[in-house]
């Protein structure tokens, strides 16, 4: 095939997959939007067109395809748990390790926490104030872990930035891939995550997003001064 026609048939797939994409978000998941037929009449191009272009929405968590009597194209939503997993895998071919993944995660908490100070929407502020409540029996590092993506599960809610939750969850995926010690580790590591994490919340339901700003760079400089320390 020339290159001529190649990028002829890529730009054919690339078109396709657009409106193809935009038929699908148009509609509630879990619709049919049709059969190959339908689709390759509505999209005005051939079916091995249409297929290629099913194959790069399915890739990328918008299509499924379903055999059978009641079969065809259904669109469906990207998952970020997905989305993420998938990006790790791609960070660990290239020998990201997670000292990386640790610089990321406390680089954008210092912007969601100060976000998620200027939230005003009450349920998660108390979802948030039950959490912290909780602080002082979380003294394993699983405890501490769970509370950890427990709380950035409201603040994901409470700022409501697809970008960030996804680099955020990316980056905390990919930490959890590698075997490595606690950042908080011994007695006085226990009492230094509740002191961060009590002063962050703190500013978080005072509304206040340049404390807790400085409370989340305060943290951060001292895990990366760990972590150089380590490494």
């Amino acid at each position: 095939m020339s290159t001529r026609k190649q990028n002829s048939r890529e730009g054919l797939v690339t078109a396709a997959v657009a409106k193809l994409r935009d038929m699908i978000i148009a509609q509630p998941p879990e619709t049919q939007i049709g059969s190959l037929p339908d689709l390759a009449k509505a999209l005005g191009v051939g079916i091995v067109t249409v297929q290629q272009a099913a194959r790069v929405l399915e890739h990328e968590g918008f299509l499924k395809v379903r055999r059978g009597p009641g079969g065809g194209y259904y669109g469906t939503r990207p998952d970020a748990d997905g989305l993420s997993q998938a990006i790790s895998g791609f960070l660990a071919l290239h020998h990201s390790a997670h000292p990386e993944a640790i610089d990321i995660i406390t680089l954008l908490d210092c912007e969601l926490m100060a976000a998620a100070a200027l939230s005003t929407n009450a349920t998660f502020r108390s979802e948030l104030a039950a959490l912290v409540g909780s602080i002082d029996n979380r003294n394993t590092a699983q405890q501490r872990s769970e509370f950890d993506q427990s709380m950035l599960d409201i603040l994901y809610q409470m700022v409501d930035r697809p970008l960030m939750e996804l680099l955020s969850r990316v980056a905390v995926h990919h930490y959890a891939e590698y075997p490595h010690g606690p950042v908080y580790g011994g007695s006085k590591g226990k009492l230094r995550w509740k002191r961060d994490k009590r002063a962050i919340i703190s500013a978080i339901l005072d509304g206040d997003p340049e404390r807790a700003r400085f409370e989340a760079q305060r943290r951060r400089r001292e895990i990366m001064r760990q972590l150089n320390a380590i490494i």
